[in-house]
């Protein structure tokens, strides 16, 4: 069965609707840069690589990237976020695009880094294959998304779910299963690997009933997931993998 095409008009109105809000970067400094740090090593990236950040917000993942001496730029399908990014990192190139149809010539860029980007695509093999066609041959990317193996992710993010929150997300996101995802990657050509990752401090989200529970979660991830025998089911899944 075919899955559902993304909604673009409504993705757009939603993170329009939020660049407002500065708080909307929902990790701490340092989880954001350990995030960052964490798919660079995986993706085996080396500082003056040109990097496309996708999905990249306001650009807080653009800014790490660019100032760790990557030649970054960053990528989103909202104008609003776009505008915050470049009066926010005036010294970092930011591009409106899509990533279904990227806006790079073929081979022109030695990484990618799909930044929590996936999970908003019903059918991610379009932008997989858009991602293999804009990187060189020997580049590389990586991609973080929420894993739906997860309890707290499945229970409070996942449709399935009894105790769904729909506050703080459009309709087209769903957390990932791994296999999934690098099933998807693989098909339009890569060489895939996934790891999975937990103890990245929230400092944000949406449902302002809910934030004087992020300590209580923050703590509560960390000690959890942090054992070897529990790694499939840490927060997040951490796609990566490189173009022959």
């Amino acid at each position: 069965m075919a899955l559902a095409a993304q909604d673009k008009q409504k993705e757009i109105a939603f993170f329009d609707s939020h660049a407002a809000v500065d708080a909307y970067d929902v990790f701490t400094p340092e989880s954001n840069l350990r995030l960052v740090t964490t798919c660079m090593r995986l993706a085996r990236l080396k500082p003056g690589a040109r990097v496309a950040d996708l999905g990249c917000g306001s650009g807080v993942f653009t800014d790490l990237l660019h100032s760790q001496g990557y030649r970054a730029v960053g990528l989103d399908l909202s104008p609003k976020l776009i505008a915050v990014g470049r009066a926010k990192y005036p010294g970092v190139e930011f591009i409106e695009g899509d990533v279904e149809h990227l806006p790079f010539s073929d081979e022109s860029l030695d990484g990618v880094l799909l930044s929590g980007l996936v999970h908003h695509l019903p059918d991610p093999s379009r932008c997989a294959s858009e991602v293999y066609r804009v990187l060189k041959c020997g580049g590389a990317f990586a991609a973080f998304d929420p894993n739906r193996m997860n309890p707290f992710m499945y229970l409070y993010r996942d449709r399935s779910s009894l105790f769904y929150s729909s506050v703080g997300v459009t309709e087209n996101e769903r957390p990932v299963l791994a296999q999934r995802i690098a099933a998807t990657f693989r098909q339009s050509g890569f060489s895939v690997g996934t790891d999975f990752l937990s103890d990245l401090s929230y400092r944000y989200i949406a449902s302002s009933r809910l934030r004087w529970v992020l300590p209580i979660y923050n703590t509560l991830d960390r000690a959890l997931f942090a054992p070897s025998f529990m790694r499939p089911f840490r927060s997040f899944v951490l796609t990566y993998g490189e173009k022959p």
